[in-house]
């Protein structure tokens, strides 16, 4: 019931995860990343522990490779889950337990991964990998291009309701965390809607977290 990827850009070092269900709420219990460690998404009959675990074990210096493996030999019903993760050296590993849903696959390249289940076919995964990699600009743009050629592939089996967007930088909190919790309309189009809103405000709500006296204004009424 989800197809997600996640990425680092190796230009800047962020990482960052964007991910879309017909499931409420997906990107609050799939949806990990950690500054200078990586990216997870827990998916599909999720157990959310998996994603902080996955970052714990890259942080303490475990590849994407070996954290996958790790999660396989302590994950309780493994069968049923998709762990997807990439490490702060861009490489890649995915676990797709055969118990997982419907039509799932997955695909991979240097700095990014996707999977998904209930697809609508089995080339989803590599569309998003392929829209990725084809996208320029900023990471956050990049996710946004691979959601939408992985909707434009087929996407999911049946309509999508929930989307969301995560990107960390230097900072120990998200720089983005945008979320679309339910819409009967398309999510992914709700989320590149906020993208275009917040992206350029991005690095002043970090400069109002670290030095308020140098912040930008913070445009509300009174502000001068």
């Amino acid at each position: 019931m989800t197809f997600s990827l996640v990425a680092r850009c190796p230009d800047t070092g962020m990482f960052g995860i964007a991910i879309s269900s017909s499931s409420p709420a997906v990107a609050a219990r799939c949806a990990y990343a950690r500054a200078g460690v990586g990216a997870v998404a827990s998916q599909n009959v999720t157990d959310p522990s998996l994603g902080p675990l996955a970052l714990d074990l890259m942080e303490g210096g475990m590849s994407a490779t070996d954290a996958v493996a790790e999660i396989q030999r302590r994950g309780r019903f493994i069968e049923y889950r998709q762990v997807l993760a990439v490490d702060r050296n861009g490489r890649t590993a995915i676990h797709s337990g055969p118990n997982s849903l419907g039509i799932w696959t997955q695909a991979q390249a240097a700095n990014v991964a996707s999977g998904g289940n209930m697809l609508a076919n089995d080339g989803v995964p590599q569309a998003i990998v392929d829209g990725y990699l084809a996208a320029t600009g900023h990471i956050g743009d990049r996710l946004i291009a691979a959601m939408r050629a992985g909707l434009a592939a087929g996407g999911e089996a049946g309509p999508v309701h929930s989307a969301g967007l995560k990107i960390v930088d230097k900072v120990s909190w998200p720089v983005a965390d945008l979320r679309c919790d339910w819409s009967e309309d398309c999510p992914i189009e709700a989320i590149a809607q906020l993208w275009d809103i917040y992206k350029p405000q991005l690095d002043a709500y970090v400069q109002r977290a670290l030095d308020p006296r140098v912040a930008p204004s913070y445009g509300v009424p009174g502000d001068e």
